[in-house]
């Protein structure tokens, strides 16, 4: 991915050397890993969450180390993702006379305080409506290449697009749409809502693609591969096909991989949002 010329975003909050706790909010990748675990164990989610915010209950400052850190470069590639995703999400915006309202990333490590509650790296990156800001630990960029089997900067440029797209969702009022349902139908159907939704947000990371390419030229050979290898990687039933040896369709909440890959490729392949409209996704 030809990153290097692209803007860096004036809103990305960095707070490598530095922890926090408190209660977790489930969101992310590791929403699905949570659950995968709790099905293979016999656990209750909620249970597994909360042995973890027993050993996350403080905050705490910590020295970061001076000199240069071996994830900067990670860091300023993250930051001009973002910038990437602010400029064409501002120039879609203003084509239908709105105006876009910028997210915040915060770059942490281990665990965080977000809108939505505590956060642990162990989530994978995320989104919080509540506070307008993208979280992520830059070690699952490590962990993308190595356990997801997903290398190269446009799987971790896919991922940052994905949660920018829950952003999107937001300012759209769509988010809240799927919240007003939460309690009035029964799990399995909320979680056919969810998968909706994060297959959209897998369009809306395609329609940036789309349209960063013709901007600022950002592809190179093998990266829309990169980023179909990470849908793949991360569809609810690959994750709990390698945790528990099957699959589970009620319990999806972030979609198949084959799903994930349609939807990513046809926002990359189309850059047209009525193509992806939350109604139609399936």
């Amino acid at each position: 991915m030809r990153w290097q010329d692209l803007r860096r975003s004036g809103n990305v909050e960095d707070r490598r050397g530095m922890s926090g706790g408190g209660k977790f909010a489930i969101g992310g990748i590791g929403a699905i890993i949570m659950l995968a675990i709790g099905l293979l164990t016999g656990q209750d989610p909620g249970e597994i969450l909360s042995n973890i915010q027993g050993n996350q209950t403080t905050e705490q400052a910590q020295t970061r180390p001076p000199g240069p850190r071996p994830d900067d470069r990670t860091a300023d590639f993250v930051s001009a993702v973002l910038g990437s995703t602010e400029d064409v999400w501002t120039e879609i915006y203003a084509a239908n006379d709105a105006q876009y309202e910028k997210p915040t990333l915060q770059i942490f490590e281990d665990a965080t305080q977000s809108g939505c509650g505590g956060a642990s790296s162990a989530m994978g990156p995320f989104y919080c409506p509540a506070d307008h800001k993208v979280y992520i630990d830059l070690d699952f960029c490590n962990e993308l290449r190595n356990r997801f089997k997903a290398p190269g900067d446009f799987a971790v440029a896919y991922v940052v697009a994905h949660e920018v797209g829950h952003h999107v969702q937001n300012t759209m009022g769509i988010s809240e749409q799927l919240q007003a349902q939460r309690g009035r139908i029964s799990e399995a159907e909320y979680n056919k809502l969810s998968v909706k939704l994060e297959l959209q947000a897998d369009f809306l990371a395609g329609v940036w693609a789309n349209h960063a390419q013709q901007m600022s030229n950002i592809l190179e050979p093998g990266d829309i591969e990169a980023a179909l290898t990470a849908a793949n990687a991360i569809g609810d039933d690959k994750l709990q096909k390698e945790s528990q040896g099957y699959v589970v369709p009620d319990a999806f909440t972030h979609g198949t991989s084959q799903q994930r890959m349609y939807w990513f490729k046809k926002g990359f392949e189309t850059g047209d949002l009525n193509q992806g409209k939350y109604e139609d996704i399936r």
